[in-house]
Formats: C-alpha cells, sequence, structure tokens
C-alpha cells in the first residue's frame, strides 16, 4: 500500500473530523489519521481515486499532497 496525505480545506472544525472518519470507516479503510489542524488526512491505500470519490462524495473534496 502507498502512503498519502491529502489536503481538504472544507475541514474546519471536530464534527468535520467526525465526518472523515465515519466516511472512511463505513468505505471500509483503516490505516489513515485526519488532522484537523493542518486539515490533511493521512492514509495508506491502494485506491487513492476511489478515497477521493468518496470524500467529495460526502461534501469533503480533497487533493493529493504528497
Amino acid at each position: 500500500m502507498k502512503k498519502y496525505t491529502l489536503h481538504t480545506p472544507d475541514m474546519s472544525c471536530q464534527h468535520c473530523v467526525m465526518r472523515i472518519t465515519k466516511i472512511l470507516n463505513e468505505k471500509g479503510y483503516k490505516n489513515f489519521k485526519v488532522i484537523l489542524d493542518s486539515k490533511t488526512i493521512e492514509l495508506e491505500t491502494d485506491t487513492i481515486e476511489k478515497v477521493l470519490e468518496n470524500l467529495n462524495e460526502g461534501g469533503y473534496p480533497s487533493t493529493i499532497v504528497s
């Protein structure tokens, strides 16, 4: 699996962190960390396009930082 850092500019509060966590958990992703201070998500996946699609559908469009 490859490690990614995603920038999620619409993440603004702890409620956003909980919603993003719920989205990722419901889709079966396990190795991730949602960081409010930097508005980023760190995760390991082989299906980054699907992660981006899931986040966008959930109202949190994100872009790959690294």
